[in-house]
């Protein structure tokens, strides 16, 4: 009987690992593409805009998810949008809801604050949008925290861990620049405003891209390099929006912040 004991509980370990072992999903919707890495088969779709997902098998697989980037004010800048990468994410069976987050607004000097960005999401997983930058007209504020944060004027946002960073500080006469994926936003110098920080890049569509830049801060003398990964650019002027679809942060400026890019999603199964 002990003997018995033993096989049967062998047995049964043995059919819950290949109960539970890692599958791939699928989905019916049409693929944006296919390609073969490392031998593995892989098949992709891109969101660009809000949408839906239709898994006809449930099962794992890799996502890439990016919030809209913050908007600049004219002085601080907007942070890119959160970057969220994940490999072997559950997926049910179902119609899953994707959305793809817009870019903040950006505000004209005066008017204090952007606005941040909208997360994006896939079913259960989010992004968070970028955080606004902040305006020093008469009040010194900190950027808004975001999935990077946005640079200001007294300091920049805090990043959500795991995807973005801190946007810089500010100082006088310009405002610091937004967090990007893979960097903090620069501090200010008197009258020049900080760079972005940098974006990471993914390659799940087989084309390795970067994105989640932050945006340049402004400053009365110059205005701050936008982050690689769509960050745009500040300005003495009117600042540079963030790229579509990149999530990247928008320029300050010092008439006028700029709006951040929206984000993108892209699900990625083996096949």
């Amino acid at each position: 009987m002990a003997t018995a004991r033993r096989q049967l509980g062998y047995v049964s370990s043995l059919t819950t690992q290949t109960a539970f072992a890692p599958s791939p999903a699928d989905f019916s919707d049409t693929a944006t593409g296919t390609y073969t890495d490392s031998g593995i088969n892989y098949k992709y779709i891109t969101y660009t805009a809000s949408s839906t997902l239709t898994v006809t098998e449930a099962g794992f697989a890799d996502l890439l998810i990016v919030g809209g980037g913050g908007g600049g004010s004219a002085r601080g800048a907007g942070g890119g949008g959160g970057h969220l990468l994940i490999t072997d994410a559950y997926l049910p069976v179902g119609t899953l809801t994707v959305t793809v987050g817009a870019g903040g607004a950006g505000v004209a000097s005066g008017q204090i604050l952007g606005s941040d960005g909208s997360f994006s999401r896939v079913n259960s997983y989010y992004a968070v949008g970028g955080g606004a930058g902040a305006e020093g007209s008469g009040v010194d504020l900190a950027g808004r925290a975001g999935g990077s944060g946005g640079g200001g004027r007294l300091g920049g946002g805090a990043g959500v861990t795991g995807q973005g960073s801190s946007g810089g500080a500010g100082a006088s006469g310009a405002g610091g620049g937004g967090g990007g994926a893979s960097a903090v936003g620069a501090n200010a110098t008197t009258n020049n405003g900080g760079a972005g920080g940098a974006g990471t890049s993914t390659s799940l569509d087989n084309s390795a891209t970067t994105r989640s830049g932050g945006g340049g801060g402004a400053g009365t003398s110059s205005g701050g390099a936008g982050g690689s990964g769509g960050g745009g650019a500040g300005s003495t002027g009117t600042a540079t929006a963030g790229s579509t679809n990149t999530g990247g942060g928008g320029g300050g400026g010092a008439t006028a912040g700029a709006a951040g890019g929206s984000g993108i999603i892209i699900v990625r199964v083996k096949v």
